[in-house]
């Protein structure tokens, strides 16, 4: 998906919250954080502290 792309760049400069990366995408907040629990569910993201989102 397209907005996987945008979140998994967003996401290479460091772990985010949903809210930093829906400001970093332009994209809407209730999106960003469906995109990322399917993200993270296929293994593409990773949560290293609570509400953190960032690459393996």
């Amino acid at each position: 998906m397209e907005d996987h792309g945008k979140i998994l760049e967003a996401l290479s400069s460091g772990p985010m919250r949903p809210g930093e990366v829906a400001d970093a995408t332009g994209l809407d907040k209730d999106s960003v954080s469906k995109a990322l629990k399917s993200l993270k569910a296929e293994g593409k993201v990773i949560s290293p502290k609570r509400c953190y989102y960032g690459l393996p």
